[in-house]
């Protein structure tokens, strides 16, 4: 390694430091832009907003509904008020994986080369992605509402249900940390993907989003006990049908909190030092 590449992220953390608050907004807020205008451009890129809550809504009311609901002591239309909570729940994380693969083809193709050859605050280039992404998510979240109304869902609570979105934002954005490290670790957005999918999925269907977990073996209900999608999902049901809501919504609050401190560091570090 030679003395230049060396003193390189010295040099970009000192250029960091000399950045004042208001570069740092006005960076984040041109790069934000940046991103909305590549999606005009690739509107391909939001097929996966789109469709991914019209699919899984349709998949698990109409497929799952009857069998789940009469579990739960109802129908379909019992299953249709426990499982649309839940999917806010999947959504919040299964589109974070987005800011990961993004972020991997932009270091493949060259454009964080660009990026970091400007005199620009580093942690802006992440926060702009992460507000894009940020930006999907509910574009997605009023596509499932709209589906889930459709389909019978009732809305009972309307500032429980803007809360639940808030609350699902903030465990999105913490997630968006990791997904953010591993664009950076990993080689390619296919690493990134497969890697994604080895975490999501025990996730997701280890926890309360689908099914209660009370039918559960003993070993994987203490899993849902501390899985952070299921005190999400939780979380979600008692704010948007008026239920007791409980600590599940401090155990979100303390999982997003916990893991931003520990992963945005990690991510802004990681992408100053890339070579």
């Amino acid at each position: 390694m030679s003395a230049a590449t060396a003193t390189a992220p010295v040099l970009e953390g000192q250029a960091d430091a000399r950045i004042t608050l208001r570069g740092h907004l006005r960076h984040t807020g041109a790069l934000i832009r940046r991103n909305l205008l590549w999606i005009r451009q690739d509107p391909e890129s939001m097929f996966d907003a789109l469709l991914m809550p019209i699919v899984f809504t349709l998949l698990f009311v109409y497929v799952f509904g009857g069998s789940i609901g009469q579990a739960l002591g109802g129908g379909q239309e019992r299953y249709v008020q426990y499982v649309i909570p839940g999917m806010l729940a999947m959504m919040s994380m299964t589109l974070s994986q987005g800011v990961g693969t993004g972020f991997s083809q932009d270091f493949n193709s060259g454009v964080m080369d660009r990026f970091r050859s400007l005199p620009i605050g580093r942690g802006s280039v992440l926060f702009a992605k992460i507000a894009v992404e940020l930006a999907r998510m509910l574009f997605s979240t009023v596509i499932l509402m709209v589906v889930a109304v459709l389909v019978g869902f009732h809305i009972t609570h309307w500032m429980g249900l803007l809360a639940t979105v808030g609350l699902a934002a903030l465990f999105a954005s913490s997630i968006m940390w990791i997904f953010l490290t591993l664009g950076v670790v990993l080689k390619n957005a296919q690493s990134v993907q497969a890697m994604g999918f080895l975490v999501l999925f025990p996730l997701q269907f280890g926890s309360s989003i689908f099914a209660p977990p009370t039918s559960m073996p003993g070993w994987l209900q203490h899993f849902t006990d501390y899985n952070p999608l299921s005190t999400l999902a939780d979380s979600a049901r008692a704010l948007m049908t008026g239920g007791p809501v409980g600590h599940s919504v401090w155990l979100t609050v303390g999982w997003s909190v916990a893991i931003t401190v520990v992963m945005a560091p990690v991510a802004i570090h990681k992408f100053r030092t890339k070579s």
